[in-house]
């Protein structure tokens, strides 16, 4: 059976699915580690300690991303939790690393159980899915508008890439964006944009933080990093992966992502979860034209993040060596597909499109309340508008569909 396995996964694998696994990693390090680095300033962290948080981050996202999709032959995306690391910044203030850490550990139990009991996956089951789409299509669609912000800056890289893109997308679209990020790569390279010079080889180290517990911590970083990631991070994850049109078993995954991050936690893994937009980078048509196919570009994403956990600085800094116009087009121009069908899901349904179109606007927007970011409120924000346009009627049928299942 195993040797079955591997010789699938030979014969699944392609360079787009490579590149669309590294364009995830890029675009989920450059675009946010600065806030992990001072989420873990916030707490006192030392410089060993924030290298060791890297380490654990890294290992903790490699291991799920490449375990759970090759268990179900799906795109599974992790992520560490960005509005967690934000919140920390604000709310972390007299809380020791010690005191941090034991919340890290009771916010990871508590995702735990709500994975492996199915509370969060009947909940979100209850969902439709224009709505689901509407914030899918409202979350990816700054990356699609920062293509174009990219030009202002910097006009000819940019300008560049986009055309490649659209010429290798009539003529080749599988190797679309491997040949954007080669033009884009070779063009700042050109123009003196790589900044080569912080790179230099250094293995990250593991330092274990014993846990302390105290109410003030549990109040204040327990509570909130698990109400904001389950939230913020994993809903809007699970909506990618419908969308998507893959019918992962969500309850297990969650689980499994809140045990590993329990295990890693002492080491600073503060919080894991699933991937929204940089996993539809992966679960789009440029990682492979078969969906069947596309979960190996996640299982390389892993291996990437492994990479980041293994070698923390030297990789941290060969990402933060491309220009940031780079990592926006290249962003932008990998989750054009997944926007347009996010779109398309999210307007089919005429019952459901205002809805849907309410959720779309308020997710785009960028609103944050509570500290609880746009993706979330979108949903809130839909599922109100489609339960007062249907008041009324007997019955919702998306709401009767999702009883039964529960049952």
């Amino acid at each position: 059976m195993k040797i079955n396995s591997t010789m699938s996964f030979f014969k699944d694998l392609s360079l787009s699915a490579i590149i669309a696994g590294f364009v995830t990693v890029l675009v989920g390090f450059t675009s946010s580690a600065v806030i992990v680095f001072q989420g873990a300033h916030a707490v006192g962290a030392t410089p060993a300690q924030l290298a060791s948080w890297m380490w654990a981050l890294g290992i903790g996202m490699g291991l799920t991303c490449i375990l759970l999709s090759l268990r179900y032959r799906m795109p599974v995306v992790t992520a560490w939790s960005t509005p967690g690391a934000a919140m920390l910044i604000t709310g972390a203030a007299g809380v020791s690393i010690g005191e941090a850490t034991g919340a890290f550990l009771v916010s990871a139990a508590m995702i735990a159980l709500c994975g492996f009991s199915g509370w969060f996956e009947r909940a979100i089951n209850r969902i439709p899915v224009s709505i689901a789409s509407g914030m899918l299509a409202g979350v990816l669609l700054r990356f699609g508008l920062d293509v174009f912000v990219a030009m202002k800056t910097q006009f000819t890289m940019a300008f560049a890439m986009f055309c490649t893109y659209l010429v290798m997308r009539r003529t080749s679209s599988r190797y679309a964006v491997v040949a954007t990020l080669g033009v884009g790569i070779a063009i700042a390279a050109a123009s003196g944009l790589l900044r080569m010079e912080g790179v230099h080889l250094e293995f990250a180290k593991p330092v274990f933080v014993a846990p302390q517990f105290s109410l003030a911590a549990l109040i204040g970083i327990a509570l909130p990093l698990f109400v904001v990631t389950m939230a913020s991070q994993n809903v809007p994850g699970v909506a990618v992966i419908r969308a998507s049109g893959y019918t992962l078993p969500i309850s297990p995954v969650i689980g499994w992502t809140g045990v590993v991050n329990l295990l890693l936690a002492p080491f600073g893994a503060f919080a894991l979860n699933l991937a929204a937009i940089t996993a539809a980078i992966c679960m789009g048509r440029e990682a492979h034209e078969d969906p069947a196919r596309r979960y190996v570009a996640a299982v390389f994403a892993g291996v990437f993040y492994l990479l980041i956990g293994l070698f923390g600085a030297t990789v941290g800094a060969l990402f933060a060596a491309f220009p940031k116009e780079l990592v926006m087009a290249v962003a932008g121009l990998a989750l054009f597909g997944t926007i347009g069908n996010g779109l398309a899901a999210a307007m089919s349904n005429e019952k459901e499109r205002e809805p849907a179109l309410v959720t779309f606007l308020v997710t785009a927007s960028g609103v944050t309340l509570f500290g609880v970011g746009s993706a979330f409120w979108g949903l809130v924000a839909g599922v109100m508008a489609i339960v007062v346009l249907q008041a009324g009627r007997r019955h919702f049928p998306w709401f009767t569909a999702a009883d039964r299942d529960a049952k």
